[in-house]
């Protein structure tokens, strides 16, 4: 593949190059991805600091072991795979309860200046604010579920394999999950 073509091959034709060790490959699907992952760990957890530093410790697990990967096809379910145990490896060493102090009066402020400022773009950062406040004040194990669904538009059985959970309990953490955000945001919605 000339050099001109990284940025618009598709994106099995990356990751295949990828693993054959194409560094250009390789730099190329870390610019794919490396936004999606970044925004997943941004709903997982509220640190900043933490969130980027998640997202770059994904990166490079993926860039260690993309020779790992059987089926290029498999591609998104694999870095999910990755996603979730560095952010589960996370929360045990911070021993993470699940919950993450927000402030109250901040989600008030928000609301207030929502629809006051003029232009559509800041209304969704008002609002994706807040559904991120919302997310984080969720337990773990709801956050996680809901996260992947919702966000990642993964499967139950796709969750349940990523969890290690029954789809039964899959389906009740996100229904749980929903409940909590919808009670969360009724004021906002």
């Amino acid at each position: 593949m000339p050099k001109t073509d990284y940025k618009n091959g598709d994106m099995d034709t990356i990751i295949e190059l990828s693993q054959k060790g194409d560094i250009k490959a390789l730099e190329e699907l870390i610019r794919r991805i490396q936004k999606n992952v970044f925004t997943m760990f941004s709903y997982l957890t509220e640190k900043r600091q933490d969130v980027a530093d998640l997202t770059q410790e994904a990166l490079l697990k993926t860039v260690k072991c993309i020779q790992t990967l059987k089926d290029v096809h498999c591609f998104k379910s694999w870095l999910n795979h990755i996603v979730t145990n560095t952010y589960y490896d996370y929360t045990k060493k911070h021993h993470n309860d699940g919950k993450v102090d927000y402030d109250e009066n901040k989600l008030l402020e928000l609301k207030d200046k929502i629809g006051c400022e003029p232009g559509e773009k800041c209304l969704f950062a008002e609002l994706d604010t807040v559904i991120r406040f919302a997310l984080l004040s969720l337990p773990e194990a709801l956050r996680m579920v809901i996260v992947l669904r919702e966000y990642e538009g993964l499967s139950y059985e796709d969750i349940s394999k990523l969890t290690n959970t029954t789809i039964g309990t899959v389906k009740s953490r996100i229904a749980r999950a929903r409940g909590k955000l919808q009670e969360h945001l009724k004021e906002f919605i």
